[in-house]
């Protein structure tokens, strides 16, 4: 059993990793960490966790996270990499929710994240947590960049396309929509349902800080740059992500059978017959990415739909995943999850 700890549980990937590690039989939840709530018992905040753990939340201790095999920080951003180098110098492996390491370029995070990074030296060192590129690298991994949620279904609905080199790399459009759970927790006015309820709404659409991980996961893949335009909307909904990306094609491949060979081994893909419409009801809940392929008229246009929970493969559960590669358990374990339906 590993002991983990997890600083920032109140918020909805903390909860959500709470719902993951309370079930997983390789792992011991030694510590839970929320300055606001601290005392509080964790089942008195979120009733669903009532008999599955007995912690309470506590204030930030270093002494009792450097006591863990790992931390995971639930954190906003610039959080994560004020505390990492200690509980790395101590032997804690460390993922990180948040983007304090996930864009290797740190003008461009100063740019998007408007704060100095507090520990450039290992924005390097970091490996980005998508486990269907890096897995070989996730597994030796002291400190890992968890993905962001718009990023995980954009790259995994894109990738094989692309690498195929059949796709033209100058005209991409990722034109997504997510639930209101993905801007977090916190209060705030345009969040309430009242402003968004029977409302759909695009936004971010001058630059959102979701792009340069994007191009960056892209590029990386590829090793050449990309150009994509990338569109998130609001949807009405509390999970969920839909991704309908949009290509140009040269000649004629067999795009249904190039991405099934590529995600035949992948146990969070699901290539869905040609032609489907994966839903994100589909994957509430669960940790699976949904794609499916449409070429409409036959022509030169491929339409690619993506879909995932934002707050499972798009964050908690990834993160899940990602810890099982790091001390050697089943990739699996612990994720074997249905999606919700209804």
């Amino acid at each position: 059993m590993i002991k983990v700890g997890i600083v920032g549980g109140t918020g909805y990937t903390g909860v959500e990793l709470l719902r993951l590690l309370v079930r997983h039989a390789g792992v011991e939840l030694c510590v839970i960490t929320s300055r606001s709530e601290a005392g509080r018992a964790v089942a008195d905040l979120y009733p669903n966790l009532r008999g599955y753990t007995d912690l309470s939340f506590t204030v930030p201790d270093e002494v009792a996270l450097k006591a863990c095999d790992l931390v995971f920080f639930a954190t906003p951003n610039g959080i994560a990499m004020q505390q990492a180098p200690a509980l790395l110098e101590a032997g804690v492996r460390v993922i990180d929710l948040a983007a304090d390491f996930r864009i290797r370029n740190l003008s461009v995070w100063r740019q998007w994240y408007g704060m100095e990074h507090a520990c450039p030296e290992l924005v390097k060192e970091a490996v980005y947590g998508l486990p269907e590129l890096f897995r070989e690298a996730i597994a030796t991994a002291r400190l890992v960049a968890n993905p962001g949620c718009y990023p995980t279904a954009v790259t995994l609905g894109f990738l094989p396309l692309l690498k195929s080199g059949k796709a033209c790399l100058n005209s991409l459009v990722a034109d997504c929509k997510s639930g209101v759970s993905g801007a977090g927790r916190g209060a705030s006015t345009a969040m309430l349902m009242a402003e968004t309820g029977e409302s759909f709404k695009a936004y971010a659409v001058s630059g959102h800080r979701h792009q340069p991980e994007i191009s960056q996961n892209l590029a990386r893949a590829l090793e050449r740059d990309v150009d994509l335009i990338f569109v998130p909307h609001l949807l009405p909904m509390i999970r969920g992500i839909h991704a309908t990306l949009y290509a140009r094609v040269e000649g004629a491949p067999d795009l249904q059978r190039l991405y099934e060979e590529t995600y035949v081994n992948e146990p969070f893909v699901d290539v869905m017959p040609e032609g489907s419409h994966p839903e994100t009801r589909s994957v509430r809940g669960g940790n699976m990415c949904r794609i499916a392929l449409h070429r409409p008229g036959n022509g030169d246009r491929v339409v690619i739909l993506s879909v995932i929970d934002n707050l499972v493969k798009g964050a908690a559960g990834q993160a899940v995943q990602n810890m099982n590669l790091m001390f050697g358990m089943e990739e699996t374990m612990g994720l074997d999850l249905v999606g919700l339906l209804p």
